[in-house]
């Protein structure tokens, strides 16, 4: 995929997330890893800018160093998604949202802090798996870019979600195609779990090793 394609393919993504009620206003980012052959470092969504009307020529182009190369402002949460990429080197995509249930759960409460649900759908074990919270910070932060770092660093599983109280989900994935397809998943399964009064029975360890055994699940 050309630098083209990647810009397309994140506009694409802000504009359904956008469509569909997963973003609201100015809130959320999208970031995607070029390759050597689509020019280096990373593309990311300006600041402030609303994830339903990008335009792949603002898209901001920033180098490895944190240079940037080109198009309107970065994002402020630059430096988180830096740090992602850092952290977790098969990530190619860091999407993060307000998604509203996930939100409201931080708000209501948590399942417990290493993981802000527990496991009470095969695709939630199978797709996103472990995520934890990352307490509250300015939007920003760079404290929380080192919660968020250390947290991956220290995961006993590969992660691919955490949780900013108060602010929204930040999942990371392949492309900005899988990473949507996490993001889905894990508001889908924030909303059951608050839709059934947080009463469903997670699943049992042994139901949760036949996903791992069977679909390399994450959780």
């Amino acid at each position: 995929m050309n630098q083209a394609a990647v810009r397309a393919e994140i506009v694409r993504v802000g504009a359904s997330l956008f469509q569909r009620g997963y973003v609201h206003s100015t809130a959320g980012n999208i970031s995607a890893r070029l390759g050597a052959d689509e020019g280096g470092g990373f593309l990311i969504t300006p600041t402030d800018a609303c994830l339903g009307f990008l335009d792949t020529d603002q898209l901001a182009w920033v180098a490895e160093s944190g240079e940037q190369l080109g198009g309107a402002r970065a994002s402020k949460t630059l430096q988180l998604h830096r740090r992602i990429y850092d952290s977790a080197p098969d990530a190619r995509c860091v999407l993060h949202t307000h998604s509203t249930h996930l939100v409201a759960l931080t708000l209501q409460g948590v399942w417990r802090d290493e993981d802000i649900l527990p496991p009470i759908t095969p695709y939630q074990v199978m797709k996103v798996g472990h995520v934890p919270l990352i307490p509250y910070g300015v939007p920003g932060s760079p404290a929380v870019a080192d919660a968020v770092a250390a947290t991956i660093a220290r995961a006993e599983r590969p992660l691919r979600a955490v949780m900013l109280e108060r602010l929204g989900p930040t999942v990371w994935h392949a492309s900005p195609a899988s990473a949507m397809a996490l993001l889905e998943e894990l508001e889908e399964t924030a909303r059951l779990w608050l839709l059934s009064e947080r009463r469903p029975t997670p699943l049992t360890e042994q139901q949760i090793n036949d996903l791992r055994a069977q679909f390399n699940a994450p959780w």
